[in-house]
This record gives C-alpha cells, sequence and structure tokens, in this order.
C-alpha cells in the first residue's frame, strides 16, 4: 500500500470522526438523573417559562418540598425587577403551590456566579441535603457541573427543561438552536478550562 493511500485513509477516518462527533455534540450537553429532594431549584435566565413550568411540575409531582426560583435583581422592566416580576407571577399563576414557592434574588449573569446567592436561599438546609436542578436542557450538562463543584456540601441531580425554540439535539437544523449550541460549548469550555480552578 503506498504512503498517499494510507495518509487518505487516515484522512478520512480522522473526517468521519469530526463529523460524527459534530452531529452528537448537542446531546452531549444535555444531562437529566431526576431525583427526589429536599428542594427544586430553578436557575436563572429561563425563556418561555420552561424551567418555572418543569420546577411547579416536578413539584406537583412530589420530587421536592419546595420549590426555589432564582431570579436577577440587575435589571429593571418597567420599574420592577426580574425579581418582582418573578413574584408577582408565582402569586397570580402558582397558586396551588405558591406557598411552597420563594423567589431567590440573584446577581451577576454567570451560573458560577450563580451559586453564591443560590447558596443564600439554601442555607436553612443541612449539608447534605439534595436539590434538583431545573435548568435549559442545552445547560444541563454545564450547571450540573458547576453546582456540583462549587456547592459540594449538598448532593446534586437535574431536570431538563424542553423548549423547542431554543434547542434541539439536532442544533445545526435551526439558527436559533445552533446559536445556544455553539454558545453553551464555549461556555462549557470556558468553565472546565479556566473557571473551575479559579
Amino acid at each position: 500500500m503506498h504512503k498517499w493511500q494510507l495518509l487518505l485513509g487516515a484522512s478520512l477516518v480522522a473526517v468521519a470522526l469530526l463529523i460524527a462527533c459534530v452531529l452528537h455534540s448537542g446531546s452531549f450537553l444535555v444531562v437529566e438523573n431526576v431525583r427526589q429532594a429536599n428542594a427544586i431549584l430553578v436557575l436563572a435566565g429561563d425563556v418561555n417559562d420552561r424551567r418555572y413550568q418543569k420546577g411547579t411540575e416536578l413539584l406537583r409531582a412530589g420530587y421536592g418540598g419546595q420549590l426555589l426560583l432564582d431570579a436577577s435583581e440587575d435589571f429593571t422592566l418597567y420599574g420592577h425587577t426580574y425579581a418582582d416580576w418573578a413574584r408577582q407571577f408565582v402569586a397570580e399563576n402558582s397558586t396551588r403551590v405558591s406557598d411552597r414557592v420563594q423567589v431567590c434574588p440573584i446577581r451577576g449573569d454567570s451560573t458560577a456566579i450563580e451559586t453564591k446567592y443560590a447558596a443564600k436561599c439554601l442555607s436553612h438546609l443541612p449539608a447534605g441535603s439534595r436539590i434538583l436542578l431545573v435548568t435549559s436542557d442545552y445547560h444541563t450538562r454545564r450547571a450540573l457541573s458547576v453546582f456540583s463543584n462549587r456547592l459540594p456540601s449538598y448532593q446534586w441531580s437535574v431536570a431538563a427543561a424542553n423548549d423547542g425554540t431554543q434547542f434541539g439535539i439536532r442544533w445545526w437544523q435551526h439558527r436559533e438552536w445552533a446559536k445556544n449550541a455553539v454558545k453553551e460549548w464555549q461556555k462549557l469550555v470556558w468553565w472546565e478550562v479556566v473557571e473551575r480552578w479559579g
């Protein structure tokens, strides 16, 4: 066999592996290991209320005794912060479970920073408590990694909130899916290579 044939064969194998990795990169972002918990923590950054809907669905199904909803205090919309709007939304739309829902005000725009504020809301729970994270499906792997690393005194599991307008496993089929997949991969790499160790 000639040298160029070996080189061509190796190149084809490398290209095939690269294509396989790209095609499966969307499913790699998604982790789901829903377990019974002491509390359900819905992360900030919700779009179309999918995270909150998933959290209340799990609360009603008995996966946790209470739901903590992270909402930003950094920004205002029509004179109210997102945390203010979240409180109003909970009071108006979650009457059957509103007594078990607490809004946790946060600041900052990264998952790692969010852990600091979430820790305050979780401080009434003893070490070793089980917490079920709820976040967008494409954010589950990184969120679970960040919270497990930054708040190791709790036992973490994660539930994926799906939103077909934001992400799909076949991320290359829609512009918005592609944007979110690429952005999440950038954040995941940054977390694993830099931020985790800081």
